[in-house]
């Protein structure tokens, strides 16, 4: 079985958390959220893709 790279480990941790927060959030569970922890989340999704796909095209 061949393992990821750590990168896209992290890419798709970070996105798993967003639509998680994201769902829960719009079910009324984690209504105590404030809007900008999905920004943030959202920033660091977008941000860390781009990484992952920029070490991507390096190997």
């Amino acid at each position: 079985m061949r393992q990821m790279r750590p990168d896209l480990t992290i890419f798709l941790t970070i996105l798993f958390i967003t639509i998680l927060v994201w769902v829960l959030r719009g079910l009324g569970i984690l209504t105590f959220l404030p809007g900008i922890v999905i920004w943030i989340l959202l920033l660091l999704t977008i941000g860390s893709g781009v990484f992952s796909g920029i070490q991507g095209t390096r190997r």
